[in-house]
């Protein structure tokens, strides 16, 4: 499913203008990006957690040349699966 097709998925299910439904998509996903963006985890019961871990820094092999290379600390977005959707995806 695209962006657009949730927002068309949105707007019938919630009898809304296609306009106002992208409204609250976009608002929905820009709120969830500045939380995450600031270190805060965004939990959603029973869809999941959106949250940011640390990666520390390792070393790495170049598989073109076989050369060991240093990659660096950094951090990474992580999303963990909550009960509900889990099953719906196993079909429980």
């Amino acid at each position: 499913m695209t962006k657009l097709e949730l927002i068309d998925a949105l707007a019938d299910k919630a009898r809304l203008r296609k306009k106002d439904a992208g409204m609250v998509v976009d608002t929905v996903l820009d709120t969830i990006m500045e939380t995450v963006g600031k270190g805060e985890p965004v939990s959603l019961v029973g869809f999941g957690t959106f949250d940011v871990r640390a990666r520390a820094a390792r070393t790495g092999r170049n598989p073109r040349t076989g050369e060991q290379i240093n990659i660096p600390a950094s951090k990474a977005c992580v999303f963990r699966v909550g009960r509900k959707l889990r099953e719906a995806v196993e079909g429980k």
